[in-house]
């Protein structure tokens, strides 16, 4: 089998140094393998996608010299795929109606994962006094489940489900499906067989991996390389104000490469050019030197300054 790796950003915002660092790691683990590598954009939350946000990603990684096979996929094409799977998981009654509203889960415990901890309320039949609610979510069982995988650089995980997450939602109230089931679908529809991305989804693997199993999917390895975090430890994004990547881009690529703890062939010597840091960077990949911890700092320069009085 071919390895089949992917980069899926969503478009809320340009391309930024937190993103480059997944962008960078998923494109030379699958390279580096004679591997494809796809890109997806991630825009099943259509609310949130910004105009122009996806053009300005793509003309990025052109920039920055990333060559993905195939057509670009975007999951807002896909809703019939995302239909089918949550019919079959009807069919097996493995998900049922919600009318929770969302201020009335925000007293619920938080999980390892930060999340709240749905109680199940609804799992037997909505209540009365939420029944002539037309808005429904349909949550998935997760039953006893506790998923075992490993990760290729984190480790050993365990996720007890029931206690951690709580039966979660695959469609929203609004209509949208979840990112979760989403995300396993696309996956297997484009037979993904190696995920590389940040440590802030791997909270998101264990209902990845549980549904990929009552779909009867082939599971992918997984590798999660850290997140970079602002001089105020929050992980870079576009909600803590991340600047998009430089339009010169050899720098900010060298720059994830040392962020990734990776080797250049001649030691210190940075390349010349973007070509040049391609061949070297996929000539000298070496997963087991990643950094094996889930943040680390930015380097300074990719820190953006904020009003948290950092």
């Amino acid at each position: 089998m071919i390895p089949r790796g992917r980069f899926a950003p969503s478009p809320t915002g340009p391309l930024h140094f937190g993103s480059l660092i997944a962008a960078v790691a998923s494109y030379c683990d699958a390279r580096a393998a004679h591997g494809e590598w796809l890109v997806r954009i991630e825009d099943v939350d259509l609310p949130r996608a910004r105009p122009g946000a996806e053009r300005a990603i793509l003309s990025a990684l052109e920039r920055y010299g990333f060559a993905w096979d195939g057509p670009v996929v975007r999951q807002s094409e896909r809703g019939d795929a995302y239909a089918a799977a949550l019919d079959r998981l009807r069919a097996h009654g493995d998900v049922y109606e919600c009318a929770c509203a969302r201020r009335e889960l925000a007293g619920a415990p938080i999980g390892a994962g930060g999340e709240h901890v749905y109680a199940g309320t609804c799992r037997d039949g909505i209540p009365p006094d939420r029944a002539p609610r037309t808005a429904r979510a349909w949550r998935f069982r997760v039953r006893s489940a506790r998923v075992e995988w490993r990760d290729r650089l984190q480790g050993p995980q365990t996720q007890d489900l029931a206690r951690e997450v709580g039966d979660f939602v695959v469609k929203r109230a609004d209509g949208l499906f979840a990112y979760q089931l989403a995300v396993v679908v696309d996956d297997a529809l484009q037979g993904i067989t190696d995920v590389v991305r940040g440590s802030d989804l791997i909270a998101s693997t264990g209902r990845q991996i549980l549904l990929q199993r009552h779909l009867e999917l082939a599971t992918p390895s997984y590798l999660h390389v850290p997140i970079a975090l602002d001089a105020a430890g929050l992980k870079l994004s576009k909600q803590t104000l991340a600047a998009p990547v430089p339009e010169v881009a050899l720098p900010a690529l060298v720059a994830a490469w040392r962020f990734l703890e990776q080797s250049l062939p001649g030691g210190s010597a940075a390349p010349a050019t973007v070509d040049e840091f391609w061949r070297s960077a996929l000539a000298s990949w070496n997963p087991a030197q990643l950094p094996p911890v889930p943040m680390l700092p930015a380097p300074v320069e990719f820190r953006p300054e904020t009003s948290r009085g950092v």
